[in-house]
C-alpha cells in the first residue's frame, strides 16, 4: 500500500512538472508570436507613413481632377498588394503559433498519458487478483481517452490547414478583384 502511495505521489509530481513546463512553453510561444506581430505592425506603420507622404505629394501635384483620379487608381493595386502581404504575414505568424501550441500540448499529453499508464501498470502489479479485471478496464479507458484526444488534435490540425487554404484563396480572389477594378479605372 505504501508503494502505491509513493507511486501515485511520484506520478502526480511528474504530471504537475509537465503542466508547469507546458505553461512555460506556451507562454514563451505566445510572447514570441506577440513580438513578431509587434515588429510586423511597426514595420507596416513605418512603410505606410513613407508611402502616404510620397502619394500625398503626388496627388497634390495633379493638374486636374482626371489626373488626380488616374493617380489614385494607380495606387489602388500596390496598396491592396501590401494589405494582402500583411494578411499573409499575420496568417503565417498565427499558423506557426498554432503549430507550436499543438506541439507542446501533444508532447504534454503524451507524457501525462505515459505516466498514468505506468502508474496503473505498477498499481496492478501490487493489486489483489480480484482488482486485476478493474485495472484492465482502467487501462482500456485511459487508452480510449488518449485515442480520442489524438483524434481531436488531428482534426484540429486539419481544420487549421483548411482555414489557411481558404484564407489564401480569399486573398488571391481579392487581389484579382482589385486588379480588375484598377484595370477598368485606368481605362476610364
Amino acid at each position: 500500500m505504501l508503494s502505491n502511495i509513493k507511486q501515485f505521489s511520484a506520478t502526480s509530481k511528474a504530471n504537475q512538472d509537465a503542466r508547469f513546463a507546458m505553461f512555460t512553453e506556451l507562454t514563451q510561444a505566445a510572447l514570441d508570436s506577440a513580438t513578431k506581430l509587434i515588429e510586423l505592425n511597426a514595420n507596416v506603420v513605418q512603410a505606410w507613413l513613407a508611402d502616404s507622404t510620397v502619394i500625398s505629394k503626388q496627388l497634390l501635384s495633379a493638374k486636374d481632377p482626371q489626373e488626380f483620379c488616374s493617380m489614385t487608381a494607380s495606387h489602388a493595386e500596390p496598396t491592396t498588394e501590401k494589405m494582402l502581404a500583411y494578411g499573409r504575414h499575420v496568417a503565417g505568424i498565427v499558423s506557426s503559433s498554432q503549430a507550436a501550441f499543438g506541439k507542446v500540448a501533444e508532447a504534454t499529453a503524451a507524457e501525462t498519458n505515459r505516466n498514468l499508464i505506468e502508474l496503473v501498470g505498477n498499481a496492478s502489479k501490487n493489486a489483489p487478483v480480484v482488482t486485476e479485471h478493474a485495472m484492465e478496464i482502467l487501462k482500456s479507458v485511459i487508452g480510449n481517452a488518449s485515442a480520442g484526444y489524438e483524434s481531436v488534435l488531428a482534426k484540429t490540425q486539419q481544420a487549421a490547414g483548411v482555414l489557411g487554404e481558404h484564407l489564401a484563396a480569399a486573398a488571391n480572389q481579392s487581389a484579382q478583384t482589385v486588379e480588375k477594378a484598377a484595370g477598368s479605372a485606368a481605362k476610364k
